[in-house]
């Protein structure tokens, strides 16, 4: 099936590169239907890779896209301000909505592991070799099981503040965990005031099997760990995150190469530290 577009802009920039901007594609997979941004540099014919403010040494990294996927309850709108950075440095930037939020359909099922397949379904569908790829919440999930099944598509690897699930049945859930905690209900709270146009296109529907897995065993995303090739960086919130700062430690040994960065706020550092954020991640995508 031909992707479907809507929208769109395109403007000339210095060094003969294009930004295309607000441009929605929809595309058909069997069971459901994602929309996506594609925007960043695309070279002209006449232009020099040593031109790229994001060019390495090895010239590698201003040419590898990088995708940017959100968490529960928001869209891809959440990442407008880093894509613009992104984009002024010569980096081409892909920004789906997962499914059952945003301009993507609402499904049938909502597991964790079909969120990292329709992820891998559109970087085929679109032709990518390799990106880095960045995902906050929900969308840590998917990038990080992404990076399982393919460890070659993934050159560098972010998560931000993804719960960490439980590694077996042995251990116990406690009564705060059962219920929504206060990092939680702020964060929902917040959402909705800050994008209420995100959280009304939520499948509210899915919050229920979404939080179940979040709070269950999830041994086989553990032994996965090990998978991830990329470079990774793990964001942590700190006290007023969700991530389990006792799991912090297995995560930083279960991935071959891995770094943990802690900040002092909540379960959205690309939205309540930007500026923090973005001096921690910047980097580590440039290398």
């Amino acid at each position: 099936m031909v992707p479907h577009t809507t929208g769109g802009a395109v403007r000339a920039c210095p060094v003969g590169w294009l930004i295309v901007e607000s441009t929605v594609t929809r595309v058909a997979f069997e069971d459901v239907l994602i929309a996506y941004r594609d925007s960043g540099a695309a070279w002209s014919a006449n232009s020099a890779l040593d031109a790229s403010p994001g060019r390495t040494d090895n010239g590698s990294a201003s040419e590898v896209p990088v995708v940017l996927v959100h968490g529960m309850g928001g869209d891809g709108h959440t990442w407008d301000r880093f894509a613009r950075q992104l984009a002024r440095r010569g980096r081409r930037v892909i920004v789906p909505d997962l499914r059952g939020h945003g301009r993507s359909a609402h499904a049938d099922s909502y597991l964790f592991a079909e969120f990292g397949g329709d992820l891998l379904r559109l970087c085929d569908r679109i032709g990518l070799e390799s990106a880095d790829f960045v995902g906050h919440s929900l969308g840590g999930y998917a990038v990080s099981w992404l990076a399982m099944q393919r460890p070659e598509l993934v050159r560098r690897l972010v998560i931000e503040e993804q719960p960490l699930p439980l590694r077996s049945g042995d251990e116990q859930v406690t009564l705060t965990r059962r219920l929504p905690s206060v990092p939680e209900l702020w964060h929902a709270t917040t959402s909705l005031l800050r994008h209420p146009r995100a959280v009304l296109a939520f499948d509210r529907s899915m919050t229920r099997t979404a939080l179940e897995q979040f709070r269950k065993p999830y041994p086989e995303w553990w032994e996965g760990l090990a998978e991830i090739t990329a470079p990774t960086l793990f964001l942590r919130g700190g006290p007023g995150g969700m991530v389990d700062p006792d799991k912090v430690e297995q995560l930083r040994a279960g991935i071959p190469d891995c770094t943990v960065h802690t900040f002092r706020c909540g379960h959205s550092i690309h939205r309540d530290r930007y500026h923090e954020f973005e001096a921690a991640v910047l980097p580590f995508l440039r290398h």
